[in-house]
């Protein structure tokens, strides 16, 4: 219906961050964000998230994302905004100017029609 007026949304997190700790054999083609590292960056991001006290920040692990060739991977909601990350700084970096400072990472950030990694 074009008429109804949009629902107010209630949001419980005002960021919800949803990282890839899937894990596939080893040898799979794709390749899996668990061995790329992915589930001990995730558990220092939702530590330091605690850390700094953002209560309205929510980190999940997330199984498969779809995105195994660019991972590890993470996307952050609502805004919907696709992230792949190797360090600890990668992930500072993305807390300091996405979640908190709401501008994008660029050089980290997934395009929606990406297939290959633009990190080495």
């Amino acid at each position: 219906m074009k008429d109804r007026p949009e629902p107010e949304r209630q949001l419980y997190y005002g960021c919800h961050v949803f990282m890839c700790i899937n894990e596939r054999p080893s040898g799979h083609p794709r390749g899996c964000c668990k061995a790329r590292g992915s589930e001990p960056l995730r558990n220092y991001l939702k530590a330091k998230i605690k850390a700094l006290g953002l209560d309205d920040v929510r980190i999940n692990a997330s199984m498969c994302l779809d995105r195994c060739e660019l991972g590890p991977t993470l996307v952050i909601y609502p805004k919907g905004v696709w992230y792949t990350y190797r360090t600890k700084a990668d992930l500072d970096e993305i807390l300091e100017t996405d979640v908190i400072g709401n501008r994008r990472v660029e050089r980290l950030q997934l395009k929606p029609d990406q297939t290959e990694p633009d990190l080495p």
